[in-house]
């Protein structure tokens, strides 16, 4: 009877990894319905249908490469890598202190670690707590001080260059791993030398409130499925900066070009992770997702704080994909050249729809508002089946804020991409 139900399980958890494809054939089905049925927007409706179809058959696609997806596994008797933690914090106050602690009880070999916190010039208590921690674990914390606010970057490239060990460990300061996330984001580079960075799973630290809690749902569709799917052809598009490790021999040399990136004849300020991860792509390396290896981050918990974050993303979407796209159809791998390319046309059709939506704007404002109805219903439909996705990783209903999500992205933030588009060039952080 117990094999029975683990295999009743096991066959549900992989029906559960569909739920992304079924949300979009969903989506499909019934927006070309509406299409048949209103013949004045049907050529809105048939474009709609097409990118939800394309979509579809990347989501296809994915599914296929999250199936033979595989966290990696260590080796017997593991001759593990001497590992340095950076912990770039800014006006992080008493969590900059968790961080720590947390990374200090990691099950990994002491003797093998070391912890790099750099205060990027606080204007509050957060060097107080950085100081508790050293006393604390002298043998272990390190202190970096700059006397005033450079960036995030320029406290990254401080940490990766007083860095001793082979592998740099990068995470947030509001952010908490578990006791094996060391060993777990150390794994695949044992494995493989052609591995040049490793991106961990991001889960939700704080589930107080709807909006963390929809983006804990969000974060296991965009962060887990996704990149599980890319790690197959080891082309992980991003890195998090909450959680990922980079070879430090591929990183250091070209740190100098990373920290002075620019864009439009700015400083590039934001997207450092996925700065980093063209580099190593470029570079010939591969990127990989380890989903084992997780950490726990805290959520925006505000409107204000979720859009700011989203903006800043989008900006970094938008000048990191400019800088993927210079080489993307060079052969700067051996291998699976063709799948980054597919997946990058794909994500880029958010900018195409943005276009012929203000295109088809006025359209859309005279049509019934049943019709409209109709198409939001469609979108939701998709989202339901979508956001089931979840319960493969938490056997929770809290997989319903995912339906939630998608109405409340739907109505209040789809302002966020044109705005990061009209706004590329401003490098603010938005936060703090």
């Amino acid at each position: 009877m117990k094999q029975r139900s683990s295999s009743v399980g096991s066959w549900l958890g992989s029906a559960l990894g569909l739920a992304p494809l079924a949300g979009a054939v969903a989506s499909a089905a019934w927006m070309l319905a509406f299409g048949a049925q209103n013949s004045g927007v049907a050529a809105v409706t048939m474009v709609l249908v097409a990118v939800v179809l394309l979509q579809g058959a990347y989501s296809a696609l994915q599914s296929v490469l999250w199936f033979r997806y595989r966290p990696f596994v260590a080796p017997p008797n593991p001759k593990w890598p001497r590992i340095s933690v950076v912990i770039p914090a800014f006006n992080e106050g008493p969590m900059v202190e968790r961080s720590i602690r947390s990374v200090a009880r990691s099950d990994y070999p002491a003797e093998l670690l070391e912890i790099i916190v750099v205060d990027d010039g606080s204007r509050d208590d957060t060097f107080f707590h950085m100081r508790h921690l050293r006393c604390e674990h002298p043998e272990l914390v390190r202190l970096l001080r700059f006397s005033g606010n450079r960036g995030k970057r320029a406290a990254l490239e401080a940490g990766f260059e007083a860095a001793i060990g082979d592998i740099v460990v990068t995470i947030d300061s509001d952010s908490e791993v578990e006791p094996d996330t060391l060993r777990e984001i150390a794994t695949p580079f044992l494995v493989d030398p052609k591995i040049g960075a490793v991106a961990g799973r991001v889960a939700v630290l704080n589930r107080d409130s709807l909006i963390s809690r929809m983006l804990e749902v969000q974060y296991a569709l965009a962060f887990d499925f996704g990149r599980a799917a890319q790690s197959v052809y080891r082309a992980v598009a991003v890195c998090p900066g909450a959680l990922s490790a980079f070879r430090r021999e591929v990183i250091l040399p070209h740190l100098p070009e990373w920290s002075s990136q620019t864009f439009l004849g700015k400083p590039v300020n934001h997207g450092e992770d996925q700065a980093l991860t063209n580099i190593v792509l470029r570079l010939g390396y591969d990127t990989v997702y380890q989903r084992s290896a997780v950490i726990n981050t805290l959520a925006p918990t505000t409107y204000g704080q979720l859009s700011k974050m989203f903006v800043r993303w989008d900006r970094s979407y938008i000048v990191e994909g400019l800088s993927f796209a210079k080489f993307m159809l060079t052969r700067y791998r051996d291998r699976h050249r063709v799948l980054p390319v597919i997946g990058f046309v794909i994500g880029n059709l958010r900018l195409a729809m943005l276009f012929f939506g203000l295109a088809t704007l006025p359209m859309m404002m005279s049509a019934d508002l049943s019709r409209v109805l109709h198409a939001s219903a469609a979108l939701l439909v998709g989202a339901a089946f979508s956001a089931c996705y979840y319960l493969r990783l938490e056997k929770s209903p809290r997989f319903l804020y995912g339906v939630v999500y998608a109405a409340y992205s739907f109505l209040l933030l789809q302002w966020i991409l044109p705005w990061a588009l009209l706004t590329v060039r401003d490098e603010r952080w938005g936060t703090r």
